[in-house]
């Protein structure tokens, strides 16, 4: 996992977005058990207890869950793990068309532009 952390924003929402995305993608499978807090932050080269607030926040989402001796995992509802991709997905699309807006493209001229590049890619 690559961790690509700047201090531009809190570092442990940062690395809970990333813990976020490896779920949704696929990179965390549901009920998979995750690293240990040390194991993480050694990788993400933050302090443990940054890790842990990162971890934290997931478990209050519902996203990762504890088990007392066994460590933590990721949540095994599906449901809950596709929600979180479609939300990020629309706030990434509402992103990009504020930013098309912006540039005085309209969702028609947005959708063409799309379609054109798209096609590009298959060619």
């Amino acid at each position: 996992m690559t961790w690509n952390l700047d201090s531009s924003r809190p570092i442990y929402v940062q690395i809970a977005e990333q813990v976020q995305l490896d779920i949704i993608s696929g990179s965390y499978q549901p009920g998979a058990k995750l690293p240990s807090v040390r194991e993480l932050a050694s990788q993400a080269k933050v302090n443990p207890n940054t890790m842990q607030k990162a971890l934290a926040e997931l478990e209050k989402s519902g996203l990762v869950y504890s088990q007392r001796t066994s460590g933590r995992f990721i949540t095994e509802d599906n449901e809950m793990i596709e929600q979180l991709k479609e939300r990020l997905a629309t706030t990434q699309i509402q992103e990009f068309l504020e930013k098309m807006s912006c540039m005085g493209f309209g969702p028609q001229d947005t959708l063409q532009l799309i379609e054109k590049i798209l096609k590009e890619g298959q060619s």
